[in-house]
């Protein structure tokens, strides 16, 4: 009789990926502090965890990361109260110092992954324009004809994504990302609490409209359900509640 292994990875050469999550900024919209969002970095994590991949973590300009407040299971609003594997992430001592001390974008070697996933949370609306390292380096990777990901306002990313040709990447791509309708709902919340007057959106501008207008054909599958689409080596995720489904697809694309 033989055993089995119950996770039949490659070990000897496993599947690595590279995990992008945004560095702390200022929301020119309201004001507030924003940053990367917890599960957009654990729900893939736990995903390529049990798939036996190799994970790292860095951000654009490297350094201590902070996530959106309603991200965090323990934040009052009980907005994530739920999420379990963001929880468990962030009260796990060695996983929690991950996003205490990332490496910037410009150190990735393209050569030792296989994949790289943009996650999202707010700061990405505001702070990716700047964040030329990482266009460069998203580009990289989809020109080498490895994985290329983005979710949620990850997507962000592909506003300003330029091929070496001088074209856009998301040009003609099939992609989705942070929806109107969730945009909708998202300004519709806050009026409802009054922390922001009815003449003002909490983003600078939308991910779907964006898109459209720069020749993408933007996908989504209805408001707050977990959803990925792939076009060849991109690969996009709808939004926070589709972290475990883009990185799925990944590990669907690239194997064990």
């Amino acid at each position: 009789m033989s055993l089995r292994d119950p996770n039949p990875s490659n070990k000897s050469k496993p599947k690595r990926v590279a995990i992008v999550i945004a560095n702390p900024t200022t929301s020119t919209t309201t004001g507030w502090p924003v940053g990367f969002w917890w599960s957009e970095l654990t729900h893939p994590y736990y995903a390529f965890h049990e798939a036996g991949y190799e994970v790292e973590i860095f951000s654009p300009a490297g350094g201590k990361c902070e996530a959106d407040g309603m991200s965090d299971p323990r934040d009052a609003s009980g907005y994530s109260a739920s999420d379990l594997i963001s929880m468990g992430f962030i009260n796990t001592p060695g996983l929690a110092a991950l996003v205490e001390k990332t490496k910037p974008v410009s150190e990735i070697n393209v050569g030792r992954f296989d994949a790289l996933i943009v996650a999202g949370g707010q700061a990405p609306m505001f702070s990716f324009e700047k964040a030329t390292d990482l266009h460069k380096k998203f580009v990289e990777f989809y020109e080498a004809g490895k994985i290329a990901c983005a979710l949620c306002h990850g997507v962000a990313l592909l506003r300003y994504a330029k091929l070496s040709n001088g074209e856009l990447l998301a040009k003609g791509k099939t992609v989705t990302g942070f929806a109107n309708v969730e945009e909708d709902f998202a300004d519709n919340a806050v009026w409802g609490m009054g922390a922001l007057p009815k003449d003002k959106h909490l983003m600078p501008w939308r991910i779907e409209d964006e898109l459209k207008r720069l020749g993408a054909n933007f996908v989504q599958a209805g408001m707050w359900r977990g959803f990925a689409v792939r076009d060849g080596n991109l690969i996009t995720g709808q939004q926070n509640f589709s972290g475990t489904e883009t990185a799925n697809l990944i590990i669907e694309t690239l194997g064990r």
